[in-house]
């Protein structure tokens, strides 16, 4: 069984890794930083259109506020995009939203971070495939019917690619990233010259009127609902966060480089992400994530494709030679940022073990120099909610603006709390401006995430808030644990500054079932570990038996001697536990090594003609249950060593003859 599961290991990440290759295997700046533009940029496939789901709750007449909503959704992300720009300035070895929360607020407020950063990576690998399959659908419709399937088979291909410690090539990531910045790009400016140039752009959801279930509502619903789509719209801002945790990518000065392109990278995803909703508003496309109830006059086998198939198809006119390469870059790019969360988020499960908030397996790199246990985890817990949710990227940003937005609300806030640290310090009159300048805008830009936070938590907390909010709390309760448990292990194992008391002495009690080889072989290395007493230790639970084994003891003369504990309930493991604790309690300061056999069954081919025992898990089946409950009992009795001495069964081994053992 071992061996199976050890070749299917392998098939799966291939041949193991020296350590000497972990440096081939690190991110190069060509590779990391076309890959940290990635994140920001992909959303541009999907934060436009979630402006108008929501504005379709409210009918036709509500698309009019897209635009302003567009043009504050870009506010908000201006604004943290210069705070952002401060951050790495001033936290040059990087470390992101984690680190600089933690070094402001303490651990309490840093775990909380670090809770909501695992739903945000976790989001990113389930939004960024989902919108890849909508993207890819337009090209293929078959997938639709099979959507959230297809989520889980790019997820297990991008998961089996990175546990072999594949990376993507450096010039790849950046043709892809830029592939898609000029597809959008291009899809913008045609689409506003044909407008300008008199052309009637028509995307087949222009044929439809938007009814909505708010559409004769109040104000203050309409309210509600701009409310909505603005804070559905500013999940454009997530990736920004990413240039903060990879500032050491960058040339020194490292904090002025990354800022110069959090700027660059920022200025054009805003820019794309203003001139796709005003694109969309001026052709009149429509986006609704239930067509059949909210959209008049759809036929009843009318699909809703994603709001950027709509803008290339009426854009391009569906020319398959433009269409083609716009949606296929669309797709790949948003393949793209969800391995880079494969990357990113194990080395930050690699940081949150070392900080004692997670288990410390997520430290360990496999076989192939990658966290696989962290990227195994990611795995697992996007295909969860990408089936829960049936791959609708609508149904996902719920729950990604929670964890996107507490962690900027608490980062921007913990920058606040920096800069004014730095202005009771500082004295030099142009730096103390600088550091006033730097405060107002984190102030700002934790303000404009609380608001969307707010927003969220007020408006959207049944359409998927409250799971968020769940596995935060859960990812909060689950480190607070962990962290508290390596406390109390650190504590209990310190070394005293006192020099350690050694035990007075060494008892050594081997258990004896029957007078065979595994005995005799227990006996002597018991003897060679030079105890102080030696006790052979037996139950009686059948007296006949019991008769048999002393007579047979003394046929032997095998110069130990045998006690005989008797057990009224004809139980083994209770008065052999009995008997233990009761050699401690006689001498406190003393050890007991326990010495228990323990046989070892191997594969059917290694029987050597064998066919007396060719079934492989007979050693978990038919022996060592004894030995297992024993240990089990005995491993929580302070002062007590268990000693299991393996005899392979089917094998030439030698063992001491059944002879005198001389003490």
């Amino acid at each position: 069984m071992t061996r199976s599961l050890s070749v299917f290991k392998r098939l799966l990440v291939g041949e193991p890794f020296t350590s000497e290759r972990q440096h081939s295997l690190e991110l190069s700046k060509r590779y990391a930083i076309p890959l940290l533009a990635v994140n920001p940029i992909s959303s541009i496939a999907y934060a436009p259109e979630q402006v108008f789901l929501i504005m379709a709750a409210a009918g036709t007449a509500a698309y009019a506020f897209s635009v302003w909503t567009g043009l504050a959704v870009a506010v908000v992300m201006l604004t943290v995009i210069a705070s952002y720009r401060y951050t790495v300035q001033a936290y040059p070895g990087g470390g992101g939203d984690y680190r600089v929360v933690t070094a402001n607020f303490g651990p309490r407020a840093g775990t909380l971070t670090a809770a909501a950063l695992v739903l945000d990576y976790i989001l990113t690998v389930a939004v960024s495939v989902a919108a890849a399959v909508s993207s890819l659908a337009v090209l293929w419709p078959g997938m639709r019917e099979w959507r959230e399937w297809a989520c889980v088979i790019a997820i297990v291909l991008l998961t089996a690619f990175n546990l072999r410690g594949w990376r993507v090539p450096g010039r790849v990531a950046a043709v892809i990233a830029l592939a898609f910045v000029v597809g959008m790009a291009a899809l913008v400016l045609v689409g506003l010259v044909r407008i300008a140039a008199g052309d009637e752009l028509h995307p087949l959801s222009a044929d439809f009127t938007a009814v909505g279930e708010a559409s004769e509502q109040t104000a203050a619903a309409l309210l509600v609902l701009c409310a909505r789509a603005f804070a559905a719209g500013s999940v454009a801002v997530t990736g920004i966060e990413t240039f903060t945790t990879r500032v050491r990518f960058f040339r020194p000065p490292k904090g002025r480089n990354a800022a110069i392109a959090i700027t660059a990278v920022g200025g054009v995803t805003v820019a794309l992400f203003v001139g796709i909703v005003f694109l969309a508003y001026l052709v009149g496309a429509q986006s609704s994530s239930d067509p059949q109830r909210q959209l008049a006059g759809v036929p009843e086998d009318y699909v809703q494709i994603p709001l950027i198939g709509q803008l290339a198809g009426a854009v391009f006119d569906s020319r398959a030679l433009v269409l083609w390469p716009v949606m296929l870059a669309t797709g790949s790019v948003l393949l793209l940022a969800a391995n880079t969360a494969f990357v990113g988020f194990p080395q930050l499960g690699s940081v949150f073990a070392q900080d004692s908030l997670m288990p410390r397996q997520l430290h360990k790199r496999g076989d192939r120099l990658v966290y696989s246990n962290g990227i195994i985890i990611l795995a697992v817990a996007a295909s969860i909610l990408v089936v829960v949710f049936g791959g609708a990227t609508f149904r996902l940003i719920g729950l990604y603006i929670v964890g996107v937005f507490l962690s900027m609300v608490l980062a921007h806030a913990a920058m606040v709390r920096h800069w004014r640290r730095v202005l009771d310090v500082e004295r030099d009159a142009s730096r103390r401006v600088r550091a006033r300048r730097a405060r107002r805008t984190a102030f700002a830009a934790a303000l404009l995430c609380a608001i969307v936070l707010g927003i969220v938590a007020v408006t959207d907390y049944r359409r998927g808030g409250w799971i968020a909010v769940i596995i935060i709390g859960l990812c909060y309760s689950l480190m607070w644990f962990v962290s508290r448990h390596y406390k109390f292990v650190a504590e209990e194992t310190e070394l005293p500054q006192a020099k350690p008391r050694l035990p007075s002495r060494n008892h050594a009690i081997v258990l004896v079932s029957s007078v065979n080889r595994p005995l005799m072989r227990m006996l002597a290395y018991a003897k060679a570990t030079r105890p102080d007493t030696i006790t052979a230790l037996t139950v009686n639970v059948d007296a006949a038996a019991s008769r048999a084994l002393l007579a047979e003891w003394e046929r032997r003369t095998i110069g130990v001697s045998l006690t005989v504990v008797d057990s009224p309930f004809r139980e083994i493991t209770g008065p052999i536990v009995d008997y233990v604790k009761a050699t401690r309690r006689d001498a406190p300061r003393d050890v007991v090594t326990v010495y228990l056999p323990e046989y070892v069954v191997g594969h059917w081919w290694q029987r050597k003609g064998d066919t007396r025992n060719y079934f492989p898990w007979s050693g978990w089946l038919l022996h060592n249950q004894t030995t297992k409950a024993i240990q089990r009992q005995l491993k929580y009795v302070p002062g007590v060593m268990i000693v299991t001495v393996p005899w392979i069964l089917g094998e030439n081994h030698e063992a001491p003859p059944l002879r005198r053992i001389r003490r």
